[in-house]
C-alpha cells in the first residue's frame, strides 16, 4: 500500500511517501480501506518528536489519526461491523495511523459514517469533533443556558465546539483573528472578540465554561473572566493549577477518547443538519509535508484533509 512515514523525527522532509505493508489486524480489529485522513495538530507534535506515545521508540511510524474509509476485514471477535460498511473514527495514537491506504482500528473506535458528507468531510470529524464534545460536556460539564468562552474558535475543535454549544443552548462567545469574525457569526456565535484589537480579558465577565485551545497567557488570562465556580477545560494541559483553585475556580485537563457512543452521537448530529464540518484544504496524500507547512503557520480555519488515491 502506499504510506506516509517517519524514520527520523523533525522537520516536514521527514514525511516519505512510499510502498509499505498493509497492516495486519488483531482479532479486535477492522481493517479498514481508508478514503481520506484527517490532519491535526498533534501529527506534527509526534512527527517533531515532542508528543510521547507508547510507539515513540519504534520507527518508521505512519502519521495521522483521522480518517473515513470502508471496512475490509473484521477480526475473528468483531461481531457489530461487517465487510463494506462505511465507517469513521480515531484509532489509537500508540498505533500506526491514517497517511495510508489501510489502517488497522480496533472495533470499538470506530462509528458510521455520516451519511449526509462524503469522506472527505467525514476524514475531519473524529478526533477534533471529540475533542469538542467531551471537553465541552463530560468535562465542562456544559448546559443550556449557561455562558462558555471558546479560544481558537474558527480551528478544527473550535468549529466543533461552538456548534456543539450552540446545540446545547448555551451562549457562546468565540475569539478569533480580525480575518474569521464575520465566519463565526455565521457559525452562530452570540458574541466574537478579535483578539488583535481587544483583550478578551477586559471585555468578558461571568464565564460558566472557558474551553481553552491555547494555553500560554491566554489561558492565565482566562481566570479573570470565570464566574465563581467556573470551570476551565484545557485541551493542552493547565499551566498553573493553584491559581484557579485559590481562585474558586476549577480546571481540567483530558485527552479525547475515541469511543463508538461519542462517534455516533456526532454522527446524528452532522445528519441532522445541526453541525458540519468545516474544511479549508484538501491535499492529496503525497502532499502531506504541504499539509504539515501550512498547518505548523496556525491560523487554519477547520481542518485539513488528506485524500487517499
Amino acid at each position: 500500500m502506499k504510506a506516509v512515514e517517519i524514520y527520523h523525527y523533525g522537520g516536514p522532509e521527514e514525511l516519505k511517501y512510499e510502498e509499505a505493508e498493509v497492516p495486519a489486524i488483531n482479532p479486535d480489529d477492522v481493517l479498514v480501506r481508508v478514503f481520506a485522513s484527517g490532519v491535526n495538530p498533534v501529527d506534527w507534535k509526534i512527527r517533531k518528536g515532542g508528543h510521547q506515545t507508547g510507539h515513540d521508540a519504534s520507527l518508521p511510524r505512519i502519521l495521522g489519526w483521522d480518517f473515513a474509509g470502508v471496512i475490509e476485514k473484521v477480526g475473528s471477535r468483531v461481531k457489530q461491523w461487517k465487510v463494506g460498511d462505511e465507517v469513521y473514527g480515531r484509532p489509537d495514537l500508540t498505533r500506526n495511523g491514517t497517511y495510508a491506504e489501510y489502517v488497522a482500528v480496533r472495533a470499538g473506535e470506530i462509528a458510521r459514517k455520516p451519511k449526509r458528507i462524503d469522506h472527505k468531510a467525514a476524514a475531519g470529524v473524529a478526533l477534533a469533533a471529540l475533542t469538542a464534545w467531551q471537553g465541552l460536556f463530560e468535562h465542562g460539564g456544559l448546559r443550556s443556558g449557561q455562558r462558555v468562552l471558546i479560544h481558537g474558535a474558527s480551528g478544527g475543535v473550535g468549529t466543533f465546539a461552538v456548534q456543539f454549544a450552540k446545540w446545547k443552548g448555551a451562549y457562546v462567545i468565540g475569539t478569533a483573528s480580525e480575518k474569521n469574525v464575520g465566519f463565526l457569526r455565521e457559525l452562530g456565535v452570540d458574541e466574537v472578540i478579535d483578539y488583535e484589537k481587544d483583550d478578551f480579558a477586559d471585555v468578558v465577565r461571568n464565564i460558566d465554561v472557558v474551553f481553552d485551545t491555547q494555553g500560554g497567557e491566554v489561558q492565565r488570562r482566562s481566570l479573570k473572566v470565570l464566574k465563581p465556580g467556573g470551570i476551565l477545560v484545557g485541551t493542552v494541559g493547565i499551566a498553573d493549577e493553584k491559581a484557579f483553585r485559590e481562585a474558586g475556580m476549577r480546571t481540567a485537563a483530558y485527552m479525547a477518547q475515541s469511543r463508538t457512543k461519542d462517534l455516533q452521537q456526532i454522527a446524528d448530529l452532522i445528519d441532522s443538519g445541526v453541525v458540519n464540518p468545516v474544511i479549508s484544504q484538501v491535499f492529496p496524500l503525497k502532499d502531506a509535508a504541504k499539509a504539515h507547512q501550512l498547518g505548523e503557520r496556525g491560523h487554519t480555519r477547520g481542518k485539513m484533509v488528506l485524500v487517499v488515491e
